[in-house]
């Protein structure tokens, strides 16, 4: 998920340098008189080392399948599998290239959405059949990886006008999301989020990815920055304060610790 950084800043730029309002904010303004070509350049880095992580990947898969089966297998592993999906999802919506109303844009929407739908059936399915699965028992922050590919092909779905699309997709990202944000704030002992290694806690940070794509994918749908958006980006907004906050008393407490 850490690469995903530089597709999500070649979306932001693509977002912010499109037809600019008159009184728009001081930073779209500066976007607008940059280069094409900065933005061609950027998204280019970004494809390419998408490509190259894809590559490399698939080259686990051949040659390491038994490490692939585990991670699929595993309740925290199998959530980053929908990372590249995620990312080509993100790269497809910022392309310079692909009109959003060509046929090539829904084949590859359909390529990338596809493999997330797959994976939620998977994962939400184990869910309600599987005994020791119960999502009380191995819910933890990973999963709302889930959610946000929901939420991202949903946006994606938006602007080719696929409005049913992605309400659909919308609605079932959503709908676990509650299912995810209630559990993981009422966790039971020996829960999964509780075990998480120490080297996975920045992943904690996904609490504020969720509402935020949420907030824009329905901004997307609905075609204005609504009420429905505007409570999204404050519910990030308070989860991120909360974030900070506990960032903070964690990093005093430790100094007190060593002093």
């Amino acid at each position: 998920m850490k690469s995903s950084g530089i597709y999500s800043q070649a979306l932001l730029w693509k977002t912010l340098g499109e037809s600019p309002p008159r009184d728009a904010h001081a930073i779209r303004r500066f976007v607008s008189l940059l280069p094409s070509t900065a933005f061609a350049l950027l998204w280019s880095i970004a494809l390419f080392t998408l490509a190259l992580l894809s590559l490399l990947y698939i080259l686990r898969c051949l040659l390491h399948f038994q490490r692939v089966k585990s991670e699929f297998l595993h309740h925290v592993g199998v959530n980053y599998l929908f990372a590249p999906f995620i990312s080509w999802l993100l790269l497809l919506q910022s392309s310079p290239f692909i009109a959003q109303e060509s046929t090539y844009y829904s084949v590859l929407w359909w390529v990338f959405a596809v493999p997330v739908i797959i994976l939620d059936v998977k994962i939400y399915g184990q869910w309600f059949t599987k005994g020791k699965r119960f999502v009380s028992a191995v819910a933890n922050p990973t999963s709302q990886i889930s959610v946000i590919g929901n939420l991202v092909a949903a946006r994606a779905a938006a602007q080719m006008g696929w409005r049913e699309t992605a309400i659909c997709m919308f609605s079932l990202g959503m709908a676990h999301y509650l299912v995810l944000f209630v559990t993981l704030y009422q966790r039971l002992a020996g829960s999964a989020s509780n075990n998480l290694p120490e080297m996975l806690r920045p992943v904690f940070f996904l609490f504020i990815a969720a509402p935020s794509i949420a907030s824009l994918a329905w901004d997307a749908i609905s075609g204005t920055y609504d009420n429905v958006s505007k409570m999204l980006f404050f519910l990030s907004l308070f989860l991120f304060m909360s974030l900070v906050r506990i960032i903070l008393s964690q990093l005093r407490r430790r100094r007190i610790e060593f002093e």
